[in-house]
């Protein structure tokens, strides 16, 4: 019988708004092993290296083995079950952030087809450790633990090519197009009626989309994406609060400030400051 084993790490602090990894680890599972039935509020990808199992989306089935990925969106009902003859081995990653729909709609999975057959599976299992030996609380461990991620998804986008696949068109495209729009005109007094114009579809579909893709709703997302260029301001800039408030799309200040202690636990003319 293998030895059994579990090492895993999750990042606690998120610099990376665009994309971060939110956990990573390999496990070699007990026969029978199970998670869920529940749901992610991330992005998983599993990478089998090692024997067998099931995995159940949304109630439907699939049977993962040994050079397989699997992969869960958020919001997903999910469950995964080691064979109990052959349990299975596997590496994993976690992410999220704004990004973390755009590339996912680049990878070679579907919401019919949640299962790849990897044709480089060594190379992604050395990618994919390569995170996990990366990880650490500072800014430049989880930069190097997304570059990685990056050149793991960069495998599979090739893979994906190769075999004349096209990535699906799903909910995640209005998203990838709501986000874009938002990076373009966050600093203008936009909201979700605006946003879902641009990109075509409904306010409640659009809400709908982004919780199924980001579990998030599009004002939340618009507003964490405004407080995190805030910050940037308030890290690299002489402007004054007020300033920086209407530069990302706030036109009353005493408003921003209060949402971005909300959201930070200080008020920006502290941000990044230290007591002497």
């Amino acid at each position: 019988m293998a030895e059994l084993y579990k090492q895993s790490f999750k990042q606690t602090n998120l610099d990376n708004l665009e994309l971060s990894i939110y956990n990573c680890g390999l496990q070699s599972c007990s026969a029978g092993y199970t998670w869920g039935p529940g749901v992610r509020d991330h992005y998983l990808i599993h990478l089998v290296t090692a024997g067998k199992g099931s995995y159940s989306v949304n109630n439907t089935v699939f049977a993962p083995k040994a050079g397989d990925l699997f992969f869960a969106k958020p919001n997903q009902l999910i469950s995964y079950t080691a064979d109990t003859e052959e349990p299975w081995e596997y590496y994993w990653v976690g992410y999220n952030g704004s990004n973390a729909a755009r590339l996912a709609q680049s990878l070679p999975f579907s919401d019919e087809n949640p299962v790849h057959q990897c044709q480089k599976a060594t190379r992604a299992r050395d990618l994919l450790h390569k995170i996990f030996l990366s990880r650490g609380p500072h800014v430049q461990d989880e930069t190097r633990m997304v570059g990685y991620l990056y050149l793991f998804a960069a495998l599979l986008m090739q893979e994906s090519k190769d075999a004349g696949k096209q990535p699906p068109a799903t909910g995640a495209a209005y998203v990838v197009g709501a986000i874009k729009y938002i990076q373009f005109n966050y600093s203008r007094d936009i909201g979700v009626d605006d946003i879902a114009s641009a990109v075509g579809v409904s306010r409640s579909h659009l809400y709908r989309v982004f919780m199924a893709n980001l579990a998030q709703s599009p004002i939340d997302y618009l507003t964490n994406f405004r407080i995190g260029e805030a910050c940037k301001l308030l890290e690299t800039s002489t402007l004054s609060v007020a300033e920086i408030a209407y530069s990302v799309g706030f036109f009353d200040q005493f408003y921003f400030s209060r949402v971005f202690k909300k959201m930070k636990g200080v008020p920006p003319s502290k941000y990044g400051k230290t007591e002497g």
